[in-house]
């Protein structure tokens, strides 16, 4: 019962972020010109928004051999053929729930743990782990994206201090988390004290077995660390992944005649990614509008033109992800 009252819950807030991202998304065009963004989509070539599709699915897919190498460094040996629906499904999860970021993780934990093919905390470990690993490179095409328009001079005056907040960002976040990790023994008997009175309300885990988990959790990471052989072909796998995921946005500006400069595409991306921050099932509305708003600032791409390519960047990444991780949902559902 409490399991079937937080998948109705889940679905409500689902369709109210979506509700909400349709209303962005309206005034969006609204704002800007529905009918001057049609006309340039109207004129777009298709071929580069096909392959900007596959880029997405190509980076989803080497992401997952990452993942596979973490599960490994755990003894943890699942087929990769398994792992692809797996991780595509956590993708969905991701993309369909405001602030999905905090469900896909979880989601991929329990459905390895009720296959049997690995613990909960095992499963946990490898994908923080894994998308820890996989904002590296995150942040460091937002840096070198930085660099390259700071020594290039065409960053704008009024958008300067934009850009190098960001930049201060992709430098500040990795030194935390590192710090983080560095007290985790405070960590441990922190969390605990935090997830108690939610355990207690919720009913879906016992406030007993909080500490143990996260002590185990933590133990399980702690053994990742002391096995380094893994990390640099984890890390290829991220950086490879990273570039097939920001290729689709030079894709969809070649679709509609721009050109865009490749430090500017490194720095674009993973910007207009802080937009998904937004409340939003995948940041809807939010990252739109963000690469719109980059796209005029540093490149001088006209408004309606940036849009057009904006929602084309958008259907790849996205809308075409949203029925391939949903399928594989439903397959995953059925098997198990």
């Amino acid at each position: 019962m409490g399991e079937s009252a937080f998948d109705r819950r889940t679905a409500v807030k689902s369709l109210v972020g979506f509700a909400v991202a349709a209303a962005l998304l309206y005034t969006f065009g609204y704002v800007l010109g529905w009918q001057s963004i049609i006309s340039a989509l109207s004129s777009a070539d298709p071929v580069p928004v096909v392959v900007a599709c596959g880029c997405s699915l190509v980076a989803l897919s080497i992401w997952t051999k990452g993942w596979d190498v973490v599960l490994s460094s755990l003894s943890v040996e699942i087929p990769y053929r398994r792992l692809v629906p797996t991780y595509l499904a956590a993708t969905f999860a991701d993309y369909v729930t405001p602030f999905g970021k905090a469900g896909g993780g979880p989601f991929v934990a329990a459905v390895l743990s009720t296959d049997r093919d690995a613990t909960y905390e095992e499963s946990l470990a490898s994908v923080v782990t894994t998308d820890a690993l996989n904002l590296l490179p995150f942040f460091s095409f937002a840096g070198v994206g930085v660099v390259a328009l700071g020594l290039t001079g065409s960053v704008p005056r009024n958008v300067r201090p934009l850009v190098y907040g960001l930049g201060a960002i992709a430098v500040f976040v990795p030194v935390f988390a590192y710090l983080v990790w560095r007290v985790r023994d405070r960590a441990i008997l922190l969390i605990p004290r935090v997830l108690e009175p939610v355990a207690a309300r919720v009913g879906f885990v016992e406030a007993a077995e909080i500490e143990e988990r996260t002590a185990r959790f933590f133990s399980l990471l702690g053994h990742l660390g002391a096995r380094r052989a893994w990390v640099a072909e984890t890390l290829l796998f991220a950086y490879v992944g990273w570039a097939f995921f920001a290729l689709p946005l030079w894709l969809a500006a070649r679709a509609v005649g721009v050109s865009l400069p490749i430090q500017l595409v490194a720095f674009i991306v993973p910007a207009s990614a802080m937009a998904s921050l937004l409340p939003t099932p995948g940041g809807l509305g939010g990252v739109e509008a963000a690469v719109t708003g980059l796209l005029v600032a540093l490149a001088g791409v006209p408004t309606a033109t940036a849009a057009a390519i904006a929602l084309l960047y958008r259907v790849a990444s996205f809308w075409f992800v949203l029925p391939v991780g949903g399928g594989a949902t439903l397959w995953i559902a059925y098997r198990s």
